[in-house]
């Protein structure tokens, strides 16, 4: 490797860009290729960079495994960065494998924690904390330890643990200082500022207030009977009673919880359930069938007992019902929570992370666009989707994971 390609190596490994590219923009070796696939990375342009890093890899001779292995997992990361969550992760897994084959191991920890990070945005929370637990970051330069840190503290804003998140980003912001990486200390800071956002609402009888990750974490420990409307979950310090499969369930717990004590007009829950304005016997039949469904699946937590108006929701061990609400609601908010981090997404990628249908995710976007609340570039399947991060909210903590004890 000469010198030029040298220098523009360690440009890059420490977030000069445009220095890197004085050195090498002219050239059409394989390295310079790929080091500038890289660096166009680094300034946004992610089609330029997937083309340069793709000729990169035909530019290198057979014999030249590593350097071809090197540019899979750039492809990988710019993938990533593009949120193409689909990306074949048997790939970057075979270019991790010869990485180690080979003594690269700097290079086959970075293969290693992006298919951890994917994970993490998939929401497979269990696969990278068991991946995490079994690898060892000591020996690792800074730089990937704050990568291991970040990854740690994203885990742990996800399951509820603020204490765990706070010290794991405290590592991350000295590592990434001692890496003396300006992207990577943003991106710490960036964590960070999540940590004292607003992740939810509260709604109780003295009315609503914005919750922090650390305030969310108390009221899971307290003895409170909680209605989480973000995880769609009711509980209480005991057990957990998941009705995300079951909407006119946990729509009718909700509107039980809300009103708790007091109790809920039959008329109420029809328009609410049901998504009518206008009732008869049928569905008066039909609210007597769902109210039954509900006693039954929270007959560990509360019982559900008629009223002369309605029906009123009656906890057995809580004293306090409240409902742990998004701190924004709206049709379609899952989708812009994970627009919210300011990445172009494509439809399939968002279909993979909410686990739903690519139609269901499409219907949801164009109807989104039409408001005038994201936009789109590229066609085909170029296409990507994109709005502005909503400021002071902590959006990616609203997503679908496991809580505490499930």
């Amino acid at each position: 490797m000469d010198s030029l390609i040298t220098a523009a190596a360690r440009a890059l490994a420490v977030g000069d860009t445009l220095g890197a590219l004085k050195r090498i923009a002219l050239r059409e070796d394989a390295p310079a290729l790929a080091l500038r696939g890289i660096a166009m990375a680094q300034l946004g342009d992610l089609d330029r960079a997937k083309a340069l890093v793709r000729r990169a890899a035909r530019a290198f001779g057979p014999k030249e495994t590593v350097a071809r292995a090197r540019c899979v997992v750039a492809e990988a990361e710019i993938a990533f960065a593009s949120r193409e969550l689909g990306w074949p992760d048997k790939a970057l897994a075979a270019a991790r494998g010869t990485l180690e084959a080979h003594g690269d191991h700097l290079n086959a920890a970075h293969a290693f924690y992006l298919s951890i990070r994917r994970l993490l945005l998939l929401g497979r929370l269990d696969e990278a904390e068991r991946a995490l637990d079994a690898f060892d970051p000591v020996p690792l330069p800074p730089a990937l330890q704050a990568i291991h840190a970040l990854t740690i503290a994203g885990i742990a804003m996800r399951r509820i643990r603020a204490a765990a998140s706070r010290e794991a980003l405290a590592h991350a912001a000295r590592a990434a200082r001692a890496s003396g990486v300006p992207a990577l200390m943003a991106e710490v800071e960036t964590a960070s500022r999540t940590m004292d956002a607003p992740a939810a609402r509260l709604v109780a009888r003295d009315g609503a207030r914005p919750l922090r990750l650390d305030d969310i974490e108390t009221l899971l420990a307290s003895n409170a009977f909680i209605v989480d409307a973000c995880r769609y979950v009711v509980r209480d310090a005991r057990i957990a009673v998941r009705l995300a499969s079951r909407p006119v369930l946990f729509a009718l717990a909700r509107a039980l919880a809300e009103a708790s004590p007091g109790d809920v007009p039959r008329g109420a829950l029809i328009t609410l359930a049901f998504r009518t304005r206008f009732s008869d016997e049928s569905h008066r039949a039909r609210l007597r069938v769902e109210i039954g469904r509900l006693r039954a699946a929270l007959r560990p937590l509360a019982d559900v007992r008629a009223t002369d108006e309605g029906f009123a929701l009656a906890p057995k061990r809580a004293r306090e019902v409240v409902v742990l609400a998004q701190p924004f609601e709206e049709a379609h908010a899952a989708l812009l929570a994970l627009l919210a981090d300011g990445e172009a997404w494509s439809s399939s990628a968002l279909a993979l992370a909410l686990g739903t249908s690519q139609r269901n995710v499409q219907r949801g976007l164009d109807a989104l666009a039409s408001a005038g609340r994201i936009q789109s570039f590229g066609r085909g399947r170029a296409r990507r989707w994109t709005m502005p991060p909503l400021p002071g909210f902590a959006t990616t903590l609203l997503l679908p994971a496991p809580l505490p004890g499930d």
